[in-house]
């Protein structure tokens, strides 16, 4: 892998992350066009997957593009859908070579589209920062290979691992910064998930905020009965931001139909237990075309979520008090008898957030 190979791809990875949470199910690729060691175009996929980043980068560069290198963070897609194959966009614009981390892993793509380049005499090179492109691309990938989004739990947490003393009070354990860095990271999901227990404690908006204008995430809500407030935030926002709720097959028929007139989509689910089955929430929500969530709690949800082997990446933030025994723990319950049943994870990055600390962990295994 040279320097150059490097840096460029850095770049199209780089362009490719502006999409994510807005172009859902569609992969979030970045595409730069390289000409002489001089860059002629970029391009990333836009807003609702279309165009790709492709044929923009191909239009911004226009002539330019014959003979010059393309560095495509995903394989090009080599099927019609709605627009014609970007392979077929690289090979027409006569690039002269192409630069990929990583096979796409869509069953109509899988290796088609870099077949198809090599067939048309373009030079082919993959690998290049195969590993970065894995983690841009992992709700992709965990939709196709497992039907589920990949989920992010976040926790924010005293120093005792408490979201919330016993009377329930929790605003605001962690400072403006770190909350200004949650909103950041709900922009790059295409879904914010709460339990019941939290959108009745908080009465949340779950949208992104102070950040400028920009799509919000879905907001997703599982709830069992559907016994959430009908004059809450979620609630009055349900036509302007799209909110799902996950229930179970009980839930009342007159619930069911007053947040239905709301705005709100129904998702049915089944229940495991007392609660509502995790892993069948999220082939609910796979299958609705998501593929990045993210989790903010509470903790029975992410109890059921850790037990259940459906976290990919948790990110804590951590501040610097005490909240005691009595104070509401961060996860529920795992029914764990040994040590060796936690699901453990590897840590990823750890730095302070004005006075709290976050870390974020991935897990060690692929996906799904």
């Amino acid at each position: 892998m040279s320097a150059d190979d490097a840096r460029f791809m850095a770049l199209a990875l780089s362009l490719g992350r502006r999409g994510q949470g807005l172009c859902w199910p569609n992969p979030a690729v970045g595409c730069v066009i390289v000409q002489g060691g001089r860059i002629v175009g970029r391009g990333w996929t836009q807003p609702g997957g279309r165009p790709h980043a492709e044929p923009l980068a191909l239009a911004q560069a226009g002539e330019l593009a014959r003979g010059a290198t393309a560095y495509v963070s995903l394989e090009p897609c080599a099927h019609h859908g709605r627009t014609p194959p970007c392979a077929e966009a690289l090979i027409a614009a006569g690039i002269a070579r192409v630069v990929c981390p990583i096979k796409d892993s869509d069953p109509r793509v899988s290796g088609q589209g870099l077949a198809m380049l090599r067939a048309a005499g373009i030079a082919v090179t993959t690998g290049v920062l195969e590993a970065q492109a894995r983690r841009d691309h992992a709700g992709f990938f965990t939709r196709i290979a497992a039907g589920r989004p990949m989920v992010t739990l976040k926790l924010a947490s005293s120093f005792d691992g408490r979201i919330a003393t016993a009377t329930g009070e929790s605003r605001w354990i962690t400072g403006p910064e770190a909350r200004r860095m949650v909103h950041a990271m709900r922009a790059r999901h295409d879904a914010v998930m709460i339990g019941a227990g939290t959108a009745r404690a908080d009465d949340p908006s779950l949208t992104v905020r102070d950040l400028g204008t920009r799509h919000q995430p879905v907001r997703v809500v599982i709830s069992r009965h559907l016994d959430l407030p009908l004059l809450g935030q979620l609630a009055r926002s349900a036509r302007e931001v799209p909110l799902w709720l996950c229930h179970g097959p009980s839930a009342d028929a007159e619930r069911r139909h007053a947040w239905e007139g709301l705005g709100a989509r129904l998702l049915p689910c089944r229940v495991s237990g007392l609660q509502i089955d995790p892993a069948d929430a999220l082939r609910q929500l796979g299958a609705a075309g998501l593929t990045r969530v993210f989790c903010e709690g509470g903790s029975a949800l992410a109890g059921s979520l850790l037990a259940a082997d459906l976290v990919d990446e948790l990110v804590g933030v951590t501040a610097g008090l005490g909240l005691g025994a009595e104070g509401l723990a961060s996860v529920g319950a795992l029914g764990l008898d040994r040590l060796a049943e936690a699901p453990r994870f590897a840590l990823l990055d750890s730095r302070p957030v004005g006075p709290d600390l976050m870390h974020h962990w991935v897990r060690n295994r692929s996906p799904g």
